[in-house]
């Protein structure tokens, strides 16, 4: 019982010690930064790149906001890979003005073999372009989307995440529980690090590449979470990525439970597979470049499942000493609301930090914010049982609105 003793005080060292130091990162999300100054002045020539499976009702609208973009029209493209489609989104979206690339493949179905796929052709064709963007199918986009991005290659950026907002946060408490959850993240997490210089993360959608980037090796991504492995990459080659809070995107958020708990599930096992992927390389990366930036390239792989794992052990530990009588039911208590309080509750307060500071309307997300618990815990429970059983299979969300980028716009102006 007394090397028990030892490991819990260790491995709560270890939990301690990690999230002060992600606290005090977070804290430089507060720190305002003067733009950096522009290395070059061009307007350079973008792909817009949108992977697309049986997107018809959507898709339109995300070209009809990238037709209608600030910036010069005839400096960028808008591709759309029609993959494995079985409706209409091939036309839908030639007729919207896209030009369409059909796929198919019954066996690499994912997001990243279709970017792969199209890239791939781009290089071998020596397309004049400087960079792409990705989007989703169900994505609309801000008129200031590829300007914001133009600056920030002309500021010296390669790779650049854009900020993903919500375009359906208040329809239930799930789309709600996705929208705090990402404005959370955007706010404390990316803003963050890039204040101080440390690597943001790239988020599925919205972000820009330079086009020499990917090049020698093409869009060469294997698991689930095709960003995040592409993100940890550049850090493993001792590369930061880039944070534009001004290029915004908005994403449609599944309302039903299975289909969230499915993309959720999706999205454990991708960073299960990039832990067991990356994890060693990412240990090498600080050894080799000594620099923060690659240690906290560490700590966040380190801080997903495996700090989940670690939370478990501690609440075991705490059972076996109490059913062994070597600790009062009070400290039973206290000690599982040590890992409870932080991990269910104290997400709302720091959710609405995040919403204050970006100035969002909290009213309209009470119900959200009270709902947003139970959302962390499914989370807890997905992560428990990818554990055990890790589904891989693709699961199309259903889109219960047919939402535009002026309806968007409408409801903001009205809040503000």
């Amino acid at each position: 019982m007394e090397y028990l003793y030892i490991l819990k005080d260790a491995l709560v060292c270890v939990v301690t010690i990690f999230w002060i130091y992600q606290i005090g990162i977070s804290l430089c999300s507060l720190i305002k930064l003067k733009d950096k100054p522009l290395k070059i002045n061009k307007k350079h020539k973008f792909m817009a790149i949108v992977p697309a499976h049986n997107e018809e009702m959507v898709i339109g609208n995300l070209i009809e906001s990238l037709k209608n973009q600030t910036y010069d029209r005839s400096l960028y493209d808008i591709y759309v890979i029609a993959d494995n489609c079985t409706d209409d989104t091939a036309n839908v979206a030639k007729e919207a003005g896209a030009i369409v690339y059909k796929r198919f493949d019954s066996v690499n179905k994912t997001k990243g073999y279709a970017l792969n796929w199209f890239l791939q052709q781009k290089i071998k064709e020596d397309a004049d372009y400087d960079a792409f963007l990705v989007f989703d199918a169900d994505n609309i986009v801000d008129k200031n989307f590829i300007a914001s991005m133009n600056k920030k290659l002309c500021e010296g950026e390669d790779v650049v995440q854009g900020y993903r907002d919500i375009k359906n946060p208040t329809d239930n408490w799930i789309t709600a529980g996705y929208a705090l959850f990402y404005w959370t993240l955007h706010r404390f997490y990316h803003l963050a690090r890039y204040n101080v210089g440390l690597s943001p993360l790239l988020n599925g959608t919205g972000f820009m590449v330079r086009f020499d980037v990917i090049k020698p090796q093409g869009w060469d991504t294997e698991t689930l979470t095709e960003d995040i492995e592409f993100s940890l990459k550049r850090i493993i080659a001792g590369k930061k990525l880039g944070w534009s809070t001004e290029a915004i995107v908005y994403d449609e958020q599944p309302t039903s439970f299975k289909q969230s708990w499915s993309q959720r599930s999706r999205w454990t096992v991708g960073h299960i597979q990039c832990v067991n992927r990356y994890t060693g390389d990412l240990i090498k990366s600080v050894a080799k470049y000594k620099t923060l930036m690659n240690v906290d390239g560490f700590l966040y792989i380190v801080g997903s499942i495996p700090m989940f794992i670690v939370s478990i052990v501690l609440l075991l530990a705490n059972f076996v000493m109490y059913f062994a009588n070597t600790m009062p039911g009070i400290g039973l208590v206290m000690n599982i609301c040590r890992y409870l309080v932080p991990t269910l509750i104290l997400p709302s307060f720091t959710a609405i930090c995040a919403m204050v500071l970006d100035k969002k309307p909290i009213k309209p997300m009470i119900k959200g914010l009270i709902t947003y618990p139970l959302f962390m815990g499914s989370w807890l429970i997905i992560n428990f049982k990818c554990l055990f059983k890790r589904e891989t299979s693709w699961e199309k969300i259903d889109h219960v609105r047919n939402i535009k980028i002026a309806e968007v716009n409408d409801i903001e102006e009205k809040v503000i």
